[in-house]
């Protein structure tokens, strides 16, 4: 309950509160994500190695910030993504050369893959911010958003709820407790209640209001099987412990991380 009341300020106050959020979930999942990586690579990081791709991710999250994120004539993108990558890079380095630090190719590519699967995935949230932040009704920044959180939140409820009820056929190995049952359920009435909701609650689109919960449904249940696949190779029930019972920043994003570059995308082409 915590969670979502502080989730929901977050994102509905206003877009400086939108890019705190997001800025501080980014810190998270890296952390997390670098921990994962360790333990399937076996590698030992140095804290300035997590710290510089944290750092330089922020620069790739700013490259999809646009002007909305300006102290007066001050863009941040324009101003600080530079910096913040070649600090970034630096601590990097840094790190590497550490005695401490144990790393191999492969787990240097692993973790540059962390820039694509973290950083590009909150970059392309702010860029969702900005989409009707101009718009003659004020800002709507926030409506495509919140229709693609709410679609994942009623996709992932439903599909527990119809999996338990009438789930029989397992949809992976990798998640034996999804069932093709719970999945096709749960993606029919997120697209049904959150576009709905979008067209007669948003005045969204028709395409709009359809495509948006349906890329919360299915790119988001491959973002949760993904991340799924990530913990079964560490060999770790959850990725971190940041909410007891609930697991870590990786375990309640997953599904974001995935369907937000593919909303962003659809955004960006549709208009």
């Amino acid at each position: 309950m915590v969670f979502v009341v502080i989730m929901c300020a977050m994102l509905l106050w206003s877009h400086w509160s939108f890019f705190a959020l997001f800025l501080v979930v980014h810190a998270g999942c890296w952390w997390e994500y670098a921990r994962l990586s360790a333990k399937i690579e076996n590698l030992k990081l140095h804290s300035w190695v997590v710290a510089g791709c944290i750092l330089s991710g922020m620069a790739i999250m700013l490259a999809f910030a646009g002007n909305a994120y300006s102290w007066g004539s001050y863009p941040l993108a324009g101003n600080l993504m530079l910096p913040f990558a070649v600090a970034g890079f630096l601590l990097v380095a840094m790190g590497i050369m550490q005695r401490s630090t144990v790393i191999s190719f492969r787990g240097m590519g692993r973790l540059a893959f962390g820039w694509v699967y973290i950083s590009l995935g909150w970059g392309t949230m702010l860029g969702l911010r900005q989409y009707g932040m101009d718009s003659v009704l004020g800002d709507m920044g926030r409506m495509v958003p919140v229709l693609l959180i709410g679609s994942i939140w009623v996709n992932d409820t439903m599909a527990y709820i119809a999996g338990s009820i009438f789930g029989k056929t397992p949809l992976s190995a990798i998640s034996p407790k999804k069932t093709w049952e719970g999945t096709l359920i749960g993606a029919a009435l997120a697209i049904a209640v959150v576009a709905l909701a979008a067209r007669f609650g948003f005045n969204t689109s028709w395409p709009h209001a359809l495509v948006i919960p349906a890329i919360g449904a299915i790119a988001g249940t491959l973002g949760d099987l993904w991340e799924s696949k990530l913990k079964r190779m560490a060999g770790v029930k959850d990725s971190g412990n940041f909410m007891p019972g609930h697991g870590g920043f990786l375990d309640r994003f997953d599904s974001m991380l995935v369907a937000t570059p593919v909303c962003w995308l659809w955004i960006t082409l549709a208009g």
